[in-house]
């Protein structure tokens, strides 16, 4: 997640480097005899539905005091080395659909650097030991991706951890209702742009750089870039603009071996809306899909594999992918 916090630094996990020691690898085993949620070969996974307890929590939200907690662990899902060695980059991974991505990154292999907010500290220090179960190593780094000076410390921080970078994940990002656009301010426009979409930009040019051919760039978009959103007007015009931004940028990289894609959910359980809605409007949230709830976050993470593993995505650019919980229209 992403708010108007601007100071940076660095936050190197306790397993990192080269002499640190390597976390426990989690097996599959053991994350499946971890939970009683179903079992994937034998029934439907089962998932909270709606309606959530009322629930409200000052921006930029807060994943552990979240009721119930979103889940990211994907304990069914077994890592296949997809992204063997791969260094990752994630935006806004300290929570939310950012959190879930960089386990199963690391699951298939990956060691993940991401990106958080002061105020978002002890939600990194859980997506940090999460990267670490699964034997990777975690790079932890504070800072608004709304400046462009820190943006390129972020990836300059991450290739001086890693030595190298091959996937950067675009995924931070700010959201506020408002019924109408007399309510909607300079200020919160200008919030919202410059961190989905300038934010974006920011990365990706600093990144670029370090990406060689086989890397792949994976935004995140949103449904209501597709379809628009009458409370959301900013945010929407922004989701718009990372996936015509997606589908320019892979026409731009085709040539140079570069794949940019973009996945565009619906309703996800993430500290976002939380931290946006009404407590009464929480409870809803994602009620009205054909599934009756949202999203959990290791639902939307294997997309993110897909269009970051070269082994299932190669001859894939420029795609936008929509994963919205039974609705087949989109735009």
């Amino acid at each position: 997640m992403a708010s108007s916090k601007r100071n940076t630094s660095q936050k190197s996990s306790p397993g990192k480097g080269r002499a640190g020691k390597k976390a426990p690898v989690r097996t599959a085993s053991k994350r499946a005899a971890a939970t009683s949620r179903g079992n994937g070969h034998e029934g439907r996974l089962q998932q909270p539905k709606s309606p959530q307890p009322p629930q409200h929590q000052p921006k930029p939200g807060q994943e552990h005091q979240l009721d119930p907690k979103p889940r990211y662990e994907a304990p069914h899902y077994t890592g296949a080395n997809k992204l063997k060695d791969k260094v990752a980059l994630i935006t806004g991974g300290d929570s939310g659909i950012g959190r879930a991505v960089a386990v199963l990154f690391a699951r298939e292999g990956a060691d993940v650097a991401f990106t958080f907010l002061k105020s978002e500290k002890q939600d990194a220090n859980e997506t940090k030991r999460a990267v670490e179960a699964e034997g990777r190593r975690a790079y932890a780094m504070m800072g608004d991706v709304r400046d462009a000076k820190i943006c390129r410390k972020f990836v300059e921080q991450t290739v001086d951890e890693f030595g190298k970078l091959d996937i950067l994940v675009n995924n931070a990002a700010f959201q506020q209702h408002q019924e109408s656009l007399e309510e909607l301010t300079e200020e919160q426009w200008d919030q919202t742009f410059k961190t989905n979409i300038y934010g974006y930009f920011y990365m990706t040019k600093a990144a670029l750089p370090h990406l060689a051919e086989g890397s792949a760039i994976v935004n995140t978009g949103s449904i209501t870039g597709l379809e628009g959103s009458k409370q959301l007007l900013d945010y929407s015009a922004t989701k718009g603009a990372i996936h015509a931004f997606t589908k320019s940028l892979a026409q731009n990289l085709v040539e140079r071996g570069i794949r940019v894609n973009c996945v565009s959910p619906g309703p996800v359980w993430t500290p976002l809306n939380p931290s946006d809605k009404k407590p009464e409007d929480v409870a809803e949230f994602g009620a009205d899909t054909p599934y009756k709830r949202p999203a959990q976050p290791e639902e939307i993470a294997p997309a993110f594999v897909y269009f970051a593993s070269e082994i299932d995505s190669s001859y894939v650019t420029g795609e936008v992918l929509t994963l919205l919980g039974g609705e087949t229209t989109a735009g």
